[in-house]
C-alpha cells in the first residue's frame, strides 16, 4: 500500500490534491491502494492546522522519518520555479515516486536539470496533466480518429479567469504561458500531433496600482505537421470562467467545454453538422481520474504507458512563445527534435 506525502500547501496542494485524496481513502473503494497512516504534508509557510487525516512536518527531513520513501508518493505542488532544487533535496531523502504540478519546467534550462536528475537519481516522474485523462479529451479524440466529420482543420482553445490575488502575491508562475496553456498545448499536440510555433503575444496585469509583465494574459499559435492550426487564448484577467475547445472539421464542428471548477465536475460537449447538433453533459473528474491511475501503475511498479515527450513539448513550444513575447530571452534547444522520443522522463 502508498503512503502519501504533499509537499506545498497552497492552491494546488491543500485545495485539489488533498481534498481528492482524503476522500478517495475515506471512499473504502480503493482498500488495498492506499496505507492507512495519515497523510503527510510540508510548507514552512503553512499553518500549524491540517485537515484531519493530515500530519504536518515541519520539513522534508522530518516527513521522511515518518514516512517510507521507497513506497511515499511524493505530490510536488509547489510553484514551478522552485522545481530542480526540491526534487534534489526529495531524492536525497530517498523518496522516487513524484507527482509534479503543471508545467514540469518554465524554462528549456530548468527542462534540462530536471531530466539530468531524473536520469542519476532514477526519479519515477509524473506530471499532473488531468485534460490527459479528461473524458472530453477523449471523447475529442475519437471524433478526430473515427473521421466521422471529416479531417480536422483547426483547433480553438479559450481559457479564461479572473487570477488577481494570486499572481499579485506570488511570482511562483512567471507569466499567463505557465498557468492555464500548459493543459490545452498539451491537448492540442495529442489531438493533432507535433507542431511548431507560428507567433504569441502576452499581457500585463495592472492592478491597484501594480504591474506583473505578462501575467495579464497569454495567446499563441501553432501550426502542426498535419496542417491542423492551433490558436489558443487565455486572460487572468477575465471577469468570467470558461475553458472552452472548438475543433474545426469539413464536415462540421465539436465544441466542449471542461470543467472549470471543483463545484461541478461534468463537461459538454456539442457536435455540429448541417444535418443535426447533438448536446451531451457527462461526469469528468478527470484529476480524480489521473491521481488513482497514477497511484495505481505506481502500485504495480509498471512502466509508464504514456511518455513525457509530450509534456516537454510544451515547455519547449511554450519557452519559444514567452521568447517570441518578449517576456524571456530565448533559448538554445535541449536536444535536436529528431531526438526528442528519446527523453528519459515518463508521465503517468
Amino acid at each position: 500500500m502508498l503512503q502519501t506525502f504533499v509537499v506545498g500547501l497552497g492552491r494546488a496542494g491543500a485545495e485539489l490534491h488533498l481534498p481528492i485524496l482524503l476522500r478517495a481513502r475515506e471512499s473504502g473503494e480503493h482498500p488495498r491502494l492506499f496505507d492507512p497512516g495519515p497523510v503527510i504534508a510540508c510548507d514552512t509557510s503553512a499553518p500549524e492546522s491540517a485537515p484531519a487525516g493530515v500530519v504536518v512536518a515541519g520539513s522534508i527531513a522530518e516527513a521522511a522519518a515518518r514516512l517510507e520513501p521507497i513506497r511515499a508518493v511524493v505530490h510536488l505542488c509547489t510553484p514551478p520555479t522552485s522545481r530542480p532544487t526540491l526534487l534534489a533535496e526529495l531524492a536525497d531523502h530517498g523518496f522516487r515516486k513524484i507527482i509534479v504540478e503543471k508545467p514540469l519546467a518554465t524554462s528549456i534550462t530548468d527542462l534540462a536539470r530536471l531530466s539530468e536528475l531524473r536520469q542519476r537519481r532514477w526519479l519515477d516522474l509524473v506530471v499532473v496533466a488531468q485534460w490527459q485523462s479528461s473524458a472530453l479529451t477523449q471523447r475529442l479524440e475519437d471524433l478526430v480518429r473515427g473521421g466521422q466529420l471529416g479531417p480536422l482543420r483547426r483547433i480553438s482553445v479559450a481559457q479564461h479567469k479572473s487570477r488577481f490575488r494570486r499572481s499579485l502575491a506570488s511570482a511562483g508562475h512567471p507569466t499567463a504561458f505557465d498557468v492555464e496553456l500548459p493543459h490545452s498545448v498539451g491537448v492540442a499536440l495529442r489531438l493533432a500531433g507535433r507542431a511548431e510555433l507560428v507567433d504569441s503575444g502576452a499581457t500585463d496585469l495592472v492592478s491597484e496600482g501594480r504591474t506583473r509583465i505578462g501575467l495579464g494574459g497569454a495567446w499563441l499559435t501553432l501550426q502542426h505537421g498535419g496542417g491542423v492550426r492551433t490558436e489558443i487564448t487565455s486572460s487572468l484577467t477575465s471577469p468570467v470562467r470558461e475553458r472552452r475547445i472548438t475543433l474545426s472539421f469539413d464536415g462540421g464542428e465539436a465544441v466542449g467545454h471542461y470543467p472549470v471548477s471543483a463545484d461541478d465536475h461534468h463537461a459538454q460537449l456539442s457536435v455540429r453538422t448541417p444535418e443535426r447538433v447533438v448536446n451531451l453533459s457527462f461526469p469528468d473528474d478527470s484529476l480524480t481520474a489521473f491521481l488513482l491511475h497514477t497511484y495505481r501503475r505506481y502500485q504495480r511498479q509498471a512502466p509508464s504507458t504514456t511518455s513525457l515527450v509530450l509534456q516537454c513539448e510544451v515547455v519547449r513550444l511554450l519557452a519559444e512563445a514567452k521568447a517570441r513575447a518578449g517576456l524571456t530571452e530565448p533559448e538554445p534547444p535541449l536536444i535536436p527534435p529528431a531526438r526528442t522520443a528519446e527523453l528519459p522522463i515518463h508521465v503517468g
